[in-house]
């Protein structure tokens, strides 16, 4: 297979000229989020029978060179873990991709217990990725020649593996429930996130702090934040969310002081200290009774269930690992804990009512609609 690393616009408009057939694309894409700030888009990796092209995103804009070949429903596009990828290609390049084949989602339909793709290739076909650059800073130029065929191994076997599972999943007679699974994963891609007024409230334990440190530690976040940002650095690689708890919880009186705190690097200590602590002077400056409480529950969730719906809840979540043994499924796939609970709060009378539950699959409702439907009716 032949590997071409486009990074001009000549270059693109050759590839284009090879893209314009009906025939499958794997499909993969690198983001720099475990390096840098923001987590955009830096390289696409696309393979076809005879070719591999990595596609440079920093250097070039690819929304035309990809939008016809990846918006065409009429064409499988294979690919691995696709969720976070068709939100990346979404949000930068404005692409909706359709005709999604997820050898992941494939693979636990078929109750596979490893999921990654180094372990299915591995199992199916024999071949071992190497690992060296999994956490890689892809933003970074020039990408080395290793870095390249790294990332090209990522689509180079997708389209063999994808025939596997395919077969596979028609002789279970879960083909139907894959594709179902695609389609959702192509329509949640487009849609968008609203930011989060209160981020530094989701911090693990976070709902534990007293007001005043709590306060302190929506300060150091902003800190972390506008730190991170400055230097292009992933927010936990400025400092981690267990040292922002513990400066909240017991804040340094100065920057010498600060310096020595585990988690802080000195050079963070002496150039940034100074603004940490006139956060920290603000957020100390407000009165406690104007201090917002942190959230109990995420923004926007239903109350709990009453104690009968708990119950039936918990039936049904029962009802939910029998079956799940019986097909070899993880519990988690076949029915999420969330979805039951929407589904006990919505009551249906009938199948055509589950199915119309949020989040409920027409294959769900197939293998356990009426099981549901008798625990409801209890």
């Amino acid at each position: 297979m032949k590997l071409h690393h486009i990074a001009d616009a000549h270059a693109a408009r050759s590839v284009a000229e090879k893209l314009d057939s009906r025939s499958p694309l794997a499909l993969d894409c690198e983001a720099a989020g475990y390096h840098r700030y923001s987590d955009r888009l830096c390289l696409v990796q696309l393979s076809a029978p005879r070719d591999t092209w990595l596609i440079d995103t920093l250097a070039l804009d690819a929304s035309g060179m990809l939008r016809s070949p990846l918006e065409d429903p009429g064409r499988e596009i294979i690919m691995h873990g696709a969720s976070y990828d068709l939100r990346l290609l979404s949000r930068d390049l404005g692409i909706r991709v359709r005709g999604v084949f997820d050898t992941q989602v494939a693979a636990a339909l078929l109750g596979e217990a490893a999921l990654g793709l180094s372990a299915l290739l591995e199992r199916f076909l024999g071949v071992r990725l190497p690992k060296k650059y999994q956490r890689a800073d892809w933003a970074m130029r020039p990408l080395p020649a290793e870095m390249l065929e790294y990332a090209a191994a990522d689509t180079r076997y997708l389209a063999t593996l994808a025939d596997i599972l395919r077969a596979r999943l028609e002789k279970t007679g879960r083909l139907a429930w894959a594709s179902e699974e695609f389609r959702w994963l192509e329509r949640a891609a487009s849609g968008k996130e609203d930011p989060d007024p209160d981020p530094a409230t989701k911090l693990k334990n976070a709902r534990h702090l007293a007001p005043r440190a709590l306060q302190r530690l929506r300060a150091l976040w902003t800190w972390r934040d506008e730190v991170a940002r400055r230097k292009d650095r992933a927010p936990f690689r400025v400092a981690a969310d267990d040292v922002l708890l513990k400066l909240a919880e017991a804040p340094p009186r100065s920057i010498a002081e600060l310096a020595r705190r585990p988690g802080v690097s000195p050079i963070l200590a002496r150039a940034d200290g100074g603004r940490l602590f006139e956060h920290l002077d603000r957020a100390d400056s407000i009165p406690e009774a104007r201090i917002a409480p942190g959230r109990r529950r995420r923004e926007g969730s239903l109350p709990r269930l009453a104690p009968e719906g708990e119950e039936r809840a918990r039936e049904l979540r029962a009802s939910r690992v029998r079956r799940a043994r019986e097909l070899g499924l993880d519990p988690g796939l076949l029915l999420p804990n969330k979805t039951i609970v929407e589904i006990v709060r919505a009551n249906p009378a009938s199948l055509e009512e589950l199915e119309r539950v949020p989040q409920v699959r027409a294959w769900q409702v197939e293998v356990l609609g009426r099981a549901a439907l008798d625990i409801l009716r209890v």
